[in-house]
């Protein structure tokens, strides 16, 4: 039986998942990025395949990642979030490890994709994916192509302006920006959103409402100017489940008239799974 192999490669960990074609996982792990001391990044992935080329018959190596993926599969920049990452060949490695297909892709990019195939967005054509994060990033998937403009620059969510420049989205509605507005009542997002839905009058209630507003704006602005079927939001906050969905779609309401809005708001399905099943999707279409 053929199998593929996903690797997720974030900041601080490097996460793996072998499927069979029916996505059924049949192992996983993980390792720390050691902020990518000596190439750890590379070196690492590269023992991860040659494991599974190794054991099992690999139809192929889908490759989720933070940074931007140049046209190559190597990472074209990665900024300071992972020292000496910018230049990593990261599919030219791997394809002369195993002689099969590799694809990498951006990781909102792979998370789209896999809402796509498997999660909360397969049931639509014209998709857009909203990861909250300590940034904030977005993908535009329409009938199987990802539209990313002339220049690769489009779906630059999070530095989209928000009221006077340079004020961007990501520095008033990241979820990074969440935590610095409630440092002052002394509480993590976790327990703030848990306070939340049990004392919806409390003071930490009102900073989650007034976040849920910031993040709403830049909502309503992929709909005036893409107005997709769906968005899907994603990242580690959309554990919130449908509190969330329902903090979102009434923020929505208050600056977009219902009559008006015909896009679909969901939170993904696939929590952190997302990105591992989108890397491969490439691969299985």
């Amino acid at each position: 039986m053929k199998h593929y192999l996903s690797i997720d490669i974030g900041g601080t960990t490097i996460k793996y998942a072998l499927f069979d074609p029916e996505l059924t996982t049949v192992a996983s792990g993980k390792f720390p990025t050691n902020h990518n001391e000596n190439n750890h990044i590379l070196t690492t992935v590269s023992q991860i395949s040659q494991q599974f080329h190794d054991q099992v018959s690999l139809a192929g190596i889908g490759i989720s990642t933070a940074g931007i993926v140049a046209a190559d599969g190597s990472i074209q920049y990665a900024g300071p979030t992972i020292p000496g990452y910018t230049g990593t060949p990261l599919k030219q490695t791997l394809t002369a490890i195993t002689g099969g297909p590799v694809s990498v892709a951006n990781d909102v990019v792979a998370a789209l994709r896999g809402e796509a195939l498997a999660g909360a967005a397969r049931n639509y054509q014209d998709i857009y994916y909203v990861a909250l994060g300590t940034g904030i990033g977005g993908a535009h998937l329409r009938n199987q192509t990802l539209i990313t403009g002339a220049h690769g620059l489009a779906n630059s969510l999070g530095y989209t302006l928000t009221g006077n420049a340079p004020t961007n989205y990501e520095t008033t509605a990241a979820t990074l920006a969440l935590e610095h507005q409630l440092a002052p009542l002394g509480i993590d997002v976790i327990t703030a959103f848990n306070q939340a839905k049990e004392e919806p009058n409390s003071p930490t209630a009102t900073v989650i409402h007034e976040w849920a507003a910031a993040v709403a704006q830049g909502l309503a602005n992929i709909i005036y100017l893409i107005d997709p079927e769906v968005i899907i939001i994603g990242g580690a906050v959309a554990q919130q489940g449908a509190f969330l969905e329902n903090l979102l779609a009434d923020a929505l309401t208050a600056i977009i008239p219902p009559t008006l809005n015909k896009t679909h708001l969901a939170i993904s399905s696939l929590a952190n799974k997302a990105q591992l099943i989108g890397a491969i999707a490439p691969l299985l279409n």
